[in-house]
């Protein structure tokens, strides 16, 4: 048996949200993270009754691993199955009576009757259906190898679903699911923009705001102008002594009565009416203190004590000196200031209004462009907007709607689902392939531990039923090549600092397949659950990383080794002989020491320190990329722009302060990750561009600050620039300059002194 995940990350999450749930003080907030809590629950309750083993690629017992799960933050399945929903009103009605358990297994079953068979077959036919988990696709299958003569290959595919009829829905719900066209993409639909539009809210304090300028400070004035007209002589004000001017209650105009009744009746209504705003209850305000005397004087002031009068006085002469006396100048162009202000639609409205702009545009498409709907709008509200647009990846980058790597994983498969789906001579057939490839791509990967991977498509049982269907046809495999070169080199060019995420890796992947190049793209490996081994993959990237970057600034600089060894040592265990890498990970092993002044056995630190040598070795994917597809030229136009970039963003994220060791440790973790991006873009410049690089370094560094804390970094690639080596300490010789790594188990020198947190 394979190892298990600890629940202590699970542990950490659940009071996380139980936290949260107890203590937000938006209800929706607080509804969402009671729902987060109660997945952890299951994913802790599963654990402990061993009904889940975490970090298998099967965790949820006796099911096989092409179900789709439920899977929340870390990889932690819950238990529960995607496709395990209940029956639509619209489902229900299709098989009110039958044979089967479950209205589940009934409505599966009437699929597989002449009318269902029917009804899948009309979808097919007119593209009206919609994959939202790669299992709808199934019985769709069924229907189409039974109805172009693959019978045999159609039973063989019920007999393995047969077992979870009973519970997984394996048909699609009716309904059209456009797609964009050619090689646009989208982040995300019409409708879920406008949903995301209307669900926006105000704020209270700025709902209390409006409300104030709106309601309560025209009644104000008002009660201020009847206390005003109580007065004998100068209004109140405030001079350096105190209080000065005539008293109120000396006078009581004729109106006075019905205009108090006036004003008394409007409070009590707007009380009733707005109740965002409770500034003008305060019992000390001079609302509050002019209301209590109003109510107070039914008549005339008789009711009033010397101390009430001198607190009517006091008030007013607080507002006329602050604001101006009631219809002065002052006062109404204060009033007018405010009611503009309070004029201006909120977030919430003009969300709301570019909802109803968007109510025009099927739900389930995107827009073809921008500005006839978004184009008077605040710039925040037209980039929430631009997540439905629909355009070539790069126009995407460049309005900045994809922002991250992570991001541009997200909306790829929109573009190899159509390629993968092309190699299908049928049309039908081809565009199930492609939704049900972008429904597989949606699912979340799983926490895996002992060299497990995720699940493939090909292990979809309605997708090995139709693989010997697929033609490699020339014209998919060249637009895969072109795709996978285009979306390689905007990665690199419009995020250099990062890299790679896990997403866009598997996704180069299988545009890498198609293209017919396979290459040894490795992943990302998280450090608290590294196992200490590596497959052949790393090994093999190495040493194409090795010779591709031979005799270059990066080499130099990292000690890359000249060669490997054309055969591994032979390895102990021989179950995983044809699967690990043993001289690759006792390598990384071995440079490792120089990143551990103290050793932590099987620490995350320590698995980090490791990790971050195979990431070194093999560059992290970017020169199995660049050799493979032969982007050597076309770098080397970029790389002197690409390296300044990276450099940048590291001192930038160095020079940000905190006080948050963790939050300092991933800043120094990062820039070392991006350092070792730009050294590998500087490695395809000339040695003027690389000496050029390295003074305007060092003057980034005196401008933000580190000087002194990043000046080992700068003394030590400036030393490799010029030919040095580092010592197996990683040093220089002359000892000022360090090569510049992430991990280490004891303190990391480039960290900032930072205050330790307190705990309360």
């Amino acid at each position: 048996m394979g190892h298990t995940a600890s629940p202590g990350y699970a542990y950490g999450q659940l009071e996380r949200a139980v936290r949260t749930a107890m203590s937000a003080k938006d209800r929706a907030t607080r509804r969402r993270a009671a729902a987060k809590a109660g997945r952890w629950q299951d994913v802790l309750t599963g654990m402990a009754t061993s009904s889940l083993r975490i970090g298998s690629r099967t965790p949820v017992a006796d099911t096989p691993a092409w179900v789709t799960l439920e899977v929340v933050h870390g990889g932690f399945a819950t238990g529960r199955f995607l496709a395990e929903v209940a029956l639509s009103p619209a489902e229900a009605a299709l098989c009110a009576e039958g044979p089967g358990t479950t209205e589940r297994e009934r409505l599966n079953l009437w699929y597989l009757t002449d009318a269902g068979l029917a009804a899948l077959r009309a979808m097919l036919a007119t593209e009206s259906y919609r994959i939202e988990v790669p299992e709808d696709a199934a019985l769709p299958t069924v229907a189409w190898l039974l109805d172009h003569g693959h019978a045999e290959a159609a039973l063989d595919l019920i007999a393995e679903l047969r077992p979870h009829l009973h519970r997984l829905r394996l048909a699609p719900l009716p309904g059209a699911a456009p797609r964009p066209a050619g090689a646009l993409v989208r982040l995300s639909t019409v409708g879920e923009v406008r949903e995301s539009l209307r669900s926006a809210s105000t704020p209270p304090a700025i709902t209390a705001m409006l409300e104030t300028l709106t309601v309560w400070h025209p009644l104000f004035d008002r009660l201020v102008a009847l206390w005003c007209d109580t007065v004998e002589g100068e209004l109140p004000r405030l001079d350096g002594t105190g209080v000065a001017g005539g008293w109120p209650c000396r006078t009581w105009p004729a109106d006075w009565q019905q205009r108090r009744a006036e004003w008394l009746a409007d409070y009590a209504r707007a009380r009733f009416r707005h109740t965002a705003s409770t500034a003008h209850t305060h019992p000390k305000s001079n609302f509050a203190r002019l209301h209590r005397a109003l109510l107070a004087c039914e008549h005339d002031s008789t009711e009033l004590t010397g101390r009430d009068v001198g607190w009517i006085r006091r008030a007013l002469a607080n507002t006329i000196t602050k604001h101006g006396e009631p219809g002065s100048e002052p006062r109404a162009a204060l009033r007018a200031l405010q009611a503009a202000v309070a004029a201006r639609p909120t977030h919430a409205e003009l969300a709301a209004a570019l909802a109803e702009r968007l109510d025009r545009f099927p739900a389930d498409g995107g827009l073809p462009a921008i500005e006839p709907v978004a184009e008077d709008a605040p710039a925040h509200l037209v980039a929430k907007v631009a997540r439905a647009l629909e355009a070539p990846i790069e126009e995407l980058v460049a309005r900045n709607v994809i922002t991250s790597a992570d991001v541009l994983a997200t909306v790829l498969p929109q573009i190899t689902a159509q390629l993968l789906a092309a190699n299908f001579d049928n049309e039908q057939l081809s565009t199930l392939y492609a939704q049900t490839y972008a429904a597989f791509r949606r699912r979340r990967g799983l926490l895996l531990l002992d060299l497990e991977h995720q699940v493939r498509i090909e292990e979809l049982p309605w997708v090995h039923a139709i693989d010997p269907l697929r033609a490699r046809r020339p014209d998919a495999t060249r637009a895969a090549r072109h795709t996978l070169d285009q979306t390689v080199l905007l990665a690199l060019s419009a995020f250099p600092q990062a890299i790679l995420p896990n997403t866009l890796v598997r996704e180069l992947g299988a545009l890498a397949k198609q293209a017919g190049l396979p290459m040894p793209l490795v992943e990302e490996v998280a450090a608290d659950i590294f196992m200490g081994t590596f497959t052949e993959k790393w090994r093999t990237a190495a040493e194409l990383t090795s010779r591709t970057m031979a005799g270059t600034l990066y080499a130099r600089y990292y000690d890359l080794p000249e060669s490997w060894t054309s055969e591994p040592p032979p390895r102990k265990f021989r179950a995983l002989a044809n699967r690990t890498a043993d001289d690759f990970a006792g390598l990384c092993v071995a440079r490792a020491g120089e990143a551990r002044p103290s050793w932590r056995f099987r620490s995350v630190a320590a698995n980090g320190t490791v990790l971050e040598q195979s990431q070194i070795l093999t560059t992290q994917n970017l020169a199995v990329l660049v050799h493979t597809l032969d982007l050597r030229t076309r770098l080397q136009a970029a790389a002197p722009e690409l390296a300044a970039q990276s450099l940048t963003w590291a001192v930038t994220r160095l020079a940000t302060r905190t006080d948050h060791h963790h939050t300092a440790l991933q800043a120094v973790k990062n820039a070392a990750y991006a350092w070792r991006q730009a050294l590998f873009f500087l490695s395809f410049c000339d040695l003027d561009t690389q000496r050029a690089t390295v003074r305007h370094l060092a003057e980034q560094a005196t401008r933000a600050g580190l000087a002194d804390r990043f000046a080992p970094a700068v003394n030590g690639l400036a030393h490799v620039v010029e030919g040095g080596r580092f010592t197996p300490e990683g040093r220089t010789d002359s000892g000022t300059g360090r090569r510049f790594l992430g991990w280490t188990t004891g303190k990391h020198w480039c960290l900032p002194e930072v205050r330790p947190t307190s705990r309360v």
